[in-house]
């Protein structure tokens, strides 16, 4: 595990009866070189002492929010941007919803909304309360927020039921999170780049020609890329969006301008190509605002297939090229046809014939097309939960 080494560690520890695990995690991280600080709620004192959990650690325990000491020595704020990541052990059912609702009423929960930083969450609970829709809803919240769940299992737990509720073992913990740095690590020295939202063909100086994209699901994409250690560029038309400062955001507006942007910014490692291209732009624009009374024809001529080029000039390919298919009708035809001509490696397909996902939604539903005729679909869910999925499989591609 030599990617915990150094690593420095919030370990949060809650209230339930799996709280004595936690003092077997601490034991692993110590021994893979991992700094670690411990939060105990009030109710994990139930169930673990800070005297214990201190001799492990070998750090100190923090417990309570207005603790003058504690705030003398480290206020929540430095806590929170002292760690490399967080992890909360076990998650009991109280702690997954106060963090859904954003509650700051304790150290913990405040640390936590204070953090950016990874965090782990390893849920632990009995069975009826892990299948509560409550429950289920609070974690969806959560995982928007780009909380990492690890867990549950299925298991005999100390109420005496069986199934689905009990907390990870902590060595599997520890795995989890080693393959978590793994991937970060190895991806720190990767480029990445891509492309959302529409672009603009101009008639006049007030009209154009557009295709319908919000550019959501490719800002999410980005943001996935960035949050995974990628060094991101994303180059984007007309959008209304947001997006975080460690993503380089370039701001274009037709399809010339996007093409010329992405040549400037290659070679990557992976480059995802989200954006709705127009496929034509005007053969002469007008200089002056064309009035309603004069006739209009319109001749067009093909812009470049920026993709297309890309993935087929070979000085400057990505090793990996991911292009998207959206499609009124026969999805899996044309999304193959694309993937083969475009030289690909990845097409991500999606149905735009629903209105209710897709284009200006937050929700998606993708079927993702391999290069060894391999694919997989990604049911409804929110884009950014499809873009953690994608990009998990770009990590496992460039492994």
């Amino acid at each position: 595990m030599k990617n915990l080494k150094d690593k420095k560690i919030l370990l949060i520890i809650c209230g339930g009866i799996s709280a004595y695990k936690s003092l077997e995690t601490i034991r692993i991280l110590k021994r893979n070189g991992c700094e670690i600080k411990t939060i105990l709620t009030k109710s994990a004192k139930e169930f673990v002492t800070p005297l214990s959990v201190a001799s492990l650690s070998q750090g100190k325990v923090y417990e309570d929010l207005f603790n003058v000491e504690n705030e003398a020595e480290m206020d929540h704020i430095a806590l929170s941007r002292w760690a490399d990541l967080i992890l909360v052990e076990p998650a009991t059912a109280n702690t997954i919803s106060k963090l859904a609702k954003g509650s700051s009423e304790d150290l913990a929960s405040t640390v936590i909304l204070a953090s950016n930083k990874p965090i782990f969450l390893c849920p632990a609970m009995n069975v009826r309360m892990w299948e509560h829709p409550s429950l289920k809803e609070n974690l969806e919240i959560l995982k928007l927020y780009s909380y990492k769940i690890i867990g549950p299992q299925i298991g005999e737990m100390a109420c005496g039921e069986y199934g689905e509720g009990k907390m990870t073992e902590p060595i599997d913990i520890v795995n989890k999170i080693n393959d978590y740095l793994y991937f970060i690590n190895k991806n720190k020295k990767l480029k990445a780049l891509v492309t959302a939202g529409p672009t603009r063909e101009y008639i006049d100086p007030v009209r154009f020609i557009t295709n319908k994209s919000s550019g959501k699901q490719g800002y999410e994409l980005a943001k996935s890329l960035s949050r995974n250690g990628y060094q991101t560029t994303l180059i984007s038309g007309p959008t209304n969006l947001e997006i975080e400062s460690e993503v380089k955001v370039i701001k274009v507006e037709t399809a010339e301008e996007m093409f010329k942007e992405t040549q400037k910014n290659l070679p990557v490692d992976v480059a995802i190509f989200s954006a709705a291209v127009a496929d034509f732009k005007v053969h002469e624009k007008s200089n002056l605002k064309i009035k309603k009374s004069d006739e209009l024809t319109i001749k067009l001529e093909k812009n470049v297939d920026i993709l297309n080029y890309i993935s087929n000039h070979n000085s400057m390919r990505p090793k990996l090229v991911v292009g998207f298919a959206a499609e009124t009708n026969d999805l899996e035809k044309n999304a193959i046809q694309k993937l083969k001509s475009k030289n690909c490696d990845i097409i991500i397909g999606n149905d735009v014939s629903n209105k209710k996902i897709g284009f200006d939604s937050n929700l998606n539903e993708v079927t993702i097309f391999y290069k060894n005729n391999k694919q997989e679909k990604l049911f409804v869910k929110s884009k950014t939960l499809i873009s953690e999925e994608i990009v998990e499989r770009i990590n496992n591609q460039l492994t």
